[in-house]
């Protein structure tokens, strides 16, 4: 069915077609696979210390098995403060990154905020913002793991993140205008036809590179920087579809 619904949505954006709406998450499968809790309260520690303050993203954080999303292999890392591979080149932010990511998106300023996530991965982050709201969007270069993030929806009853195999940075404007669009990677600058999916009012938070530093800047709808902060570096957001994987 996670397939199914994956190739629907692939095929509507080929159509022009609206995606179908996001349906809602199932919190008692969430709670049965949630992670060692003393785990989970030393990362919650480490956020607090890495300047992460907003308890609603501190509980997404300790509700979201981070474990889910990365390989089996792997799962003694999952609540380790840590960039961990997920395939295809790619990598999965550490925590405390992906929390100051989510803190500066500011959803307590949104009743039922629409969010637009470009890099899912294997689609941890939206899980995370997926707590906060029932309208989530993630877009996804790789066929490998954006199939990979339906299948992990699936598996821990997570129903509001629709998912697309297409180019980000291009957005999903049939799905649009969103409140809040999220970039996981870094670029030199966020394209002006992606900042024109936002709402009036409406935030982009980005890793922006310069030369060999990054900042985490939140940018309004005409592309003027709200704030910037720095940060760890970030996997670098490419164009286009990947044709390999």
């Amino acid at each position: 069915e996670g397939h199914l619904r994956w190739l629907y949505l692939h095929h509507a954006a080929a159509r022009g077609s609206d995606p179908p709406p996001a349906p809602r998450r199932n919190d008692p499968i969430m709670g049965e696979l949630n992670d060692d809790p003393f785990q989970a309260a030393r990362l919650i520690l480490t956020l607090r210390r890495e300047g992460v303050t907003d308890p609603n993203v501190l509980r997404a954080v300790e509700a979201v098995p981070r474990s889910a999303f990365i390989e089996p292999e792997l799962a003694g890392l999952a609540y380790e403060d840590c960039v961990l591979p997920i395939g295809c080149g790619q990598t999965l932010e550490r925590p405390s990154t992906l929390a100051a990511m989510i803190q500066l998106l500011r959803l307590q300023d949104v009743s039922d905020p629409r969010i637009l996530i470009v890099g899912c991965g294997s689609g941890y982050t939206a899980a995370l913002v997926a707590e906060f709201t029932e309208t989530v969007f993630a877009m996804e270069r790789f066929r490998r793991l954006a199939d990979r993030a339906v299948q992990n929806y699936q598996h821990l009853g997570i129903e509001s993140v629709s998912v697309r195999h297409g180019d980000g940075l291009l957005g999903w404007v049939e799905a649009g205008p969103f409140d809040r669009i999220l970039l996981t990677g870094s670029v030199s600058e966020v394209p002006s036809g992606l900042l024109s999916q936002l709402s009036d009012g409406g935030l982009c938070i980005a890793p922006i590179a310069e030369g060999e530093t990054q900042s985490l800047v939140v940018l309004d709808k005409n592309g003027i920087p709200q704030s910037s902060e720095p940060t760890h570096p970030h996997t670098p957001l490419m164009s286009g579809v990947s044709k390999a994987l």
